[in-house]
């Protein structure tokens, strides 16, 4: 089994220069790829955002 990389909205958000809402609302949307843990916390897949960062650019 592989292991995605997970990290914060919060990172995400500096790295895309965006908004953690707008992380939160992008997840919800269907744009970014993640899970949310037992904790109720919230993890995007690295590899999701890297995809949108490449439909961008």
């Amino acid at each position: 089994m592989m292991m995605e990389k997970l990290v914060r909205p919060r990172e995400v958000a500096c790295q895309l220069a965006v908004s953690r809402s707008t992380v939160y609302r992008w997840f919800w949307e269907g744009k970014l790829r993640g899970v949310r843990l037992k904790t109720g916390s919230l993890r995007i897949i690295a590899a999701s955002v890297e995809a949108m960062v490449g439909e961008v650019w």
